[in-house]
Order: C-alpha cells, then sequence, then structure tokens
C-alpha cells in the first residue's frame, strides 16, 4: 500500500451515520496517512441525523476504527467537536483511547505560524438563527446531496471516477458563492482580531486555501460532498487535497506563496486536472 507523508492532517464534517458519508474514500486517506497530528475538525459522528433516523454502515465503523489505530500508533489526534455532534463538547479537555477532545486548538505550524482551529459554525451570521429559514436550507441541502449520492452510484457502475455535484451545484449559484465569501471574510476578521497568522475550519463543506487581508483562510472542506483534507508539510506549508480514485492538489500556502484554490478547482479536481491546469483555472477565474 502506499503512503502519504505529512506533518499535520485536517479533517472535518465525515457525518459518519448519514447515508451521504464517503467513508470509503476516507478510509483509503486515513490508512495511507502517515503524519504526526490529526486534527478532527467537527461534525465526525451525526449525532442530529442518528437522533432522527439510526443509520449505520460497516464502513463508518471502520473509520471510527481507523482513528483509534492512528492514535495508538503515536499520532496525536485532537477532536473537536462541531454543530453536528455539539454534545461531545461536554467532554472537552478529556481523552478517549488517545483522542483528546477540545473546544478549539491553537496549531503551531513547523515554520512557526499560528492558526486557530476550530469548527466554524460560531461565524454562522445571525439571521440565519431563524427556524424556517435553517430548515428550507437544510431541506434543498438534502436535495442536493440526495442527487449527489444517486449520481454517485451512477457513476460508479459505469467505472467512472467520483464527481461532487453538489459543489458543481454551488459553483453555479451566485447567492451561495456570496454566502461562502461572506464567511471566509468573518472567519479572517476574527484571526486577524486575535493575532492568528490564519484560521482553519470547516463547517461549510467547502474546501479553500485563500488569504484575506494578510491572514490564511484554510477551510479543509467535507468527505460528504467533496471528500477533501487539509494536510501540512514538513516546512509548514499547507494545502488541500481532494481524494477519490483521483487525488488532486486544490490549493497551496506557504510562507512564499499562496496558490488559491477557485470554485472551478473544487468542482472539476475528481476529473485529474493537473496543477498546471487548476492554476490556468484560477487565472481565468
Amino acid at each position: 500500500m502506499k503512503t502519504f507523508h505529512c506533518r499535520t492532517a485536517f479533517i472535518s464534517d465525515v457525518h459518519l451515520g448519514t447515508a451521504d458519508c464517503k467513508a470509503t474514500y476516507l478510509l483509503d486517506f486515513l490508512r495511507q496517512l502517515r503524519c504526526e497530528r490529526l486534527y478532527l475538525v467537527g461534525d465526525i459522528i451525526d449525532m442530529e441525523a442518528l437522533a432522527k433516523r439510526p443509520w449505520w454502515h460497516a464502513t463508518h465503523s471502520a473509520v471510527i476504527g481507523e482513528l483509534f489505530r492512528l492514535a495508538r500508533g503515536g499520532v496525536e489526534v485532537t477532536y473537536i467537536p462541531g454543530n453536528h455532534d455539539a454534545p461531545m463538547r461536554a467532554l472537552h479537555g478529556q481523552n478517549f483511547g488517545g483522542i483528546r477532545i477540545e473546544r478549539e486548538a491553537v496549531h503551531v505550524g513547523a515554520d512557526g505560524r499560528r492558526y486557530r482551529v476550530s469548527h466554524g459554525d460560531e461565524f454562522d451570521p445571525e439571521q440565519l438563527g431563524r427556524r424556517w429559514m435553517l430548515q428550507l436550507g437544510e431541506a434543498m441541502h438534502r436535495f442536493i446531496c440526495w442527487g449527489n449520492r444517486r449520481l454517485h452510484v451512477v457513476r460508479q457502475r459505469l467505472e467512472l471516477p467520483y464527481l461532487p455535484l453538489s459543489i458543481i451545484v454551488k459553483s453555479h449559484i451566485g447567492k451561495a458563492l456570496a454566502y461562502i465569501r461572506a464567511y471566509e471574510e468573518r472567519v479572517a476578521g476574527d484571526a486577524r482580531a486575535r493575532g492568528f497568522d490564519g484560521h482553519i475550519c470547516g463547517h461549510i463543506h467547502f474546501g479553500h486555501v485563500r488569504e484575506l487581508g494578510g491572514v490564511l483562510y484554510l477551510n479543509d472542506g467535507d468527505w460528504v460532498e467533496h471528500c477533501t483534507a487539509l494536510v501540512e508539510d514538513h516546512t509548514g506549508a499547507m494545502e488541500l487535497f481532494h481524494w477519490s480514485e483521483r487525488p488532486t492538489a486544490l490549493g497551496r500556502a506557504s510562507r512564499e506563496l499562496v496558490w488559491p484554490s477557485p470554485a472551478a478547482a473544487l468542482a472539476l479536481a475528481p476529473l485529474g486536472l493537473c496543477r498546471r491546469d487548476l492554476s490556468e483555472l484560477h487565472r481565468a477565474a
């Protein structure tokens, strides 16, 4: 088996306990992963979904087993619960099988840069607190994920690579992109105000590497729609990876250069575009 080496890995929004979770791809990533630290940045187990409709697959148990295996093998694993596994926040400061639970964390990169790490739901705008708007948004998201799941089954039967329909849809809806950009600005603004070099989060299921006003916004994406992880190499550079049949680098941020990940790259990465192609897409955007 091939191995994937890095200093640190960040994953979030796995949503174990839902049919939309792409546990098979995540298992492949975890089994190849060789790192010193692993951050689980929230919504790992979807307790909300399980409370409404119990659903579980053997691959979901296998994912949990891999996480404990990594912890037993000496990897420093930190679990920062999100809004879908919020009950776990009450256990902050405790250690389970080598996995430490925290509400948030400060990660110091190999190059000395300091990042606040949190799930990111604390940056939801206040106006989205209206119950009917939340329900409408969740219903639309469930419908898109349902379509994404059906498309995935068909493409598997045709032996075609994974294609994230939901990301393609988001990338072509102006209001969705406007919401994402506003969210990124809020996260970056908070990191700037706190004196951090950047913020690492998940929550909105839209992985991104972006510099905003001198700080880095780093979103590790999800394993429901786009199957992405954020990784730090041993120089301190941060890179976003899509991981399915064709692992693809989507964006990179070192001290010398920030290579952002445009929406087009997120949508088309599973087609196996190389870094040169993605760079050209970014320049054209």
